[in-house]
């Protein structure tokens, strides 16, 4: 039996689009649970609605019905305004495609966040040092995300999620556009940050030699969610 506190709960939810003339289920009836300090990854193919889930449960889109459950809060019931404050405080987001700033530096971008959730007991000095060092960004800070490399970008993303500590991280493919040896050093980066921190971590990816790192696989097919069989 797992003791540890339950992060993430996830209950019947559905996700529905109208396509033309169709209605399609993306995420069908998912019920799971992901506990505190856990590295999940969802693996499935393109289109088989993990992205969609990954981004209700980052409170990013909502469901048609069911419950989203973070730190004990229904984030499922959070107006506009109280889910913004909740995701700011407890919610990072890595994307594949960085979605950084164009006109604001590597250090204006991380600290997006910050800005945006002032968190008066939280101190970001001694977390963004953590993670510049971490993150082998330090030298990089002034520099534009034109003049950076496409793995300082992301290297850049995972700073800006992290940077308010939040409780749960949510990656979207966060390696899919990088070569090997750059998909590997920002898997790595994002599991030491996990662990130094302290955080849940919830990961979509496509690649199984990145899952086979997670503690627990969930396979996402046809927007049915079932545990991993080897």
């Amino acid at each position: 039996m797992n003791d540890r506190r339950v992060t993430l709960e996830v209950r019947d939810v559905i996700k529905q689009y109208k396509q033309y003339d169709e209605v399609v289920t993306a995420v069908n009836c998912v019920s799971f649970r992901v506990y505190e300090g856990e590295f999940v990854a969802i693996i499935g193919a393109s289109g088989s609605g993990k992205s969609t889930l990954l981004h209700m449960c980052a409170g990013i889109d909502r469901p048609n019905s069911g419950s989203i459950i973070i730190r004990g809060n229904k984030i499922t019931e959070m107006n506009a305004d109280e889910l913004s404050a909740f995701r700011g405080k407890y919610i990072g987001m890595v994307y594949q495609k960085h979605n950084l700033i164009e006109q604001m530096t590597a250090m204006e971008n991380i600290l997006v966040p910050a800005i945006m959730c002032d968190r008066s007991e939280f101190s970001y000095t001694e977390t963004l040092k953590k993670l510049l060092k971490a993150l082998n960004l330090t030298d990089r800070v002034h520099h534009l995300p034109s003049e950076l490399s496409g793995g300082q970008q992301q290297r850049v993303s995972i700073a800006r999620a992290l940077i308010n500590n939040p409780e749960i991280i949510f990656a979207d493919e966060p390696t899919g556009n990088l070569d090997r040896a750059n998909a590997d050093e920002v898997l790595n980066l994002l599991i030491e940050t996990k662990n130094m921190l302290g955080q849940t971590l919830m990961m979509v990816t496509h690649d199984m030699s990145i899952a086979e790192r997670a503690d627990r696989i969930l396979v996402m097919d046809n927007g049915v969610l079932t545990p991993y069989k080897k």
